[in-house]
């Protein structure tokens, strides 16, 4: 088990200048970084492999579709499009040293058509992570989707519906995101839900419900690490917080007001919270 940070806490383009932050983390104990990738062109990332293999540190990336980009769009264009940017992240996580990429990506979030998902989108979505990672596996690097809550998206809200879609793509390298904001809104029950992406959840966000610090909310933090025990995850524990000022993701979070006393705090909260359980 593996503890890592995520870094859309301060930033949504790591640069030269969060090196020290870098650094930082590694003192806090943490085991690892994660790399928001929102622009393949955002971030050095041949200088941050270098700051976190300097630091001992691992590294997974997050990452999202931008806007024309969409693998569930009817438009082969945008859909194609999605493809090709999804490879160009896969590239960027090989020059990093992630060994993940994780996140939403099938669509852009927050991008929502006032109904719900259909025959074709399932397929199209299928037909697109396919074929991004057979390229992903060539480089030995894993994709993890994630289900987000129903205001962020209309296409995989639930561990159940994510699945579905993981089990029909059957790729070995494919699996999907447990995340704890999302699924505090959206599941029954929190070991039910685990229970149910089981084998295939390859990655795991530890987030509180407000966004905040994990442990200083109402996630049941015990149930939660004690099922992904009993399904046998072992794999990274990353502490994902957002702040308010993040453009690419403001108005899809809507986080306007500050979730906790500093970042640093987040920081060494969640870290906490991960090693008590």
């Amino acid at each position: 088990m593996k503890a890592g940070m995520n870094l859309l806490l301060w930033t949504g383009a790591a640069t030269e200048e969060h090196i020290g932050l870098i650094k930082d983390i590694k003192g806090w104990g943490y085991d690892g970084v994660e790399f928001p990738m929102f622009d393949l062109e955002g971030s050095p990332w041949a200088t941050l492999a270098t700051a976190c293999d300097d630091n001992g540190l691992g590294r997974t990336v997050v990452g999202c579709l931008p806007e024309g980009a969409n693998l569930i769009n009817e438009d082969a264009g945008q859909r194609q499009a999605g493809v090709d940017f999804l490879k160009g992240c896969v590239d960027c996580c090989a020059i990093l040293g992630a060994k993940t990429l994780a996140g939403p990506i099938y669509s852009p979030v927050g991008l929502l058509v006032g109904r719900g998902p259909n025959d074709d989108e399932f397929k199209w979505a299928k037909d697109g992570l396919h074929e991004v990672g057979e390229h992903a596996a060539q480089a030995g690097i894993s994709l993890s989707v994630e289900a987000l809550n129903r205001f962020e998206t209309y296409f995989v809200n639930t561990q159940a519906q994510v699945t579905k879609l993981i089990d029909a793509i059957d790729l070995d390298n494919v699996g999907h995101m447990y995340d704890t904001f999302h699924a505090n809104i959206e599941e029954k029950g929190i070991a039910d839900a685990i229970r149910t992406g089981g084998g295939n959840i390859n990655h795991v966000h530890v987030s509180s419900n407000d966004r905040g610090a994990p442990g200083e909310d109402h996630i049941p933090w015990g149930e939660t690490f004690a099922t992904l025990k009993e399904v046998g995850y072992n794999g990274w524990l990353t502490v994902e917080a957002f702040g308010s000022w993040i453009p690419e993701l403001a108005g899809a979070t809507c986080i306007w007001r500050q979730m906790a006393k500093s970042e640093e705090h987040v920081a060494k909260t969640g870290l906490k919270t991960i090693q008590r359980w």
